[in-house]
């Protein structure tokens, strides 16, 4: 990252099934050792999962959890006097989606099933019915922001 020049943000072409940007970025998150292929396939089997399951478009179920895990608050340390404060801020939209998205593939590799793509989907469910670990974590991240925000006034 260079100090001085800004970074140029790199543009994410949409996925070939769905054609949506936000599922090209969930693919890429996924994507391990480069192998974008099986990546996509993880992504695209879960999806035909979702919609077997539900009987409505994936998409909609995708995006969906995305909003129920994206989080609004959290907490930064902050050294004040030899005393370091955890001091709630609000987070920027980038960085929002990319823990959302962070949080949906983390608690989908720890589940207990199968393969990927069953746990992918059965997280991806969960989230967008507001259940399961990814929603828990955006809980937690609220609540202690909300616990922390005595210390708001050292916010920088």
């Amino acid at each position: 990252m260079p100090r001085r020049a800004r970074v140029i943000k790199r543009e994410v072409a949409s996925d070939s099934k769905f054609n949506s940007k936000m599922l090209a970025r969930f693919i890429n998150k996924v994507m391990s050792d480069g192998k974008k292929s099986t990546a996509e396939r993880i992504i695209y089997d879960a999806m035909d999962m979702i919609e077997h399951q539900t009987r409505r478009s994936p998409l909609d179920t995708f995006d969906q959890a995305l909003r129920n895990v994206t989080p609004v608050l959290e907490v930064k340390p902050r050294r004040v006097g030899g005393a370091t404060y955890q001091v709630p801020v609000e987070i920027r939209g980038e960085r929002r989606i990319s823990l959302a998205m962070r949080w949906l593939i983390n608690y989908s590799r720890a589940r207990s099933g199968h393969s990927m793509a069953e746990k992918l989907a059965a997280e991806l469910l969960d989230a967008s019915r507001n259940l399961g670990a990814s929603v828990k974590k955006r809980e937690d991240t609220h609540k202690m922001a909300e616990a922390n925000k005595a210390f708001a006034h050292y916010r920088w």
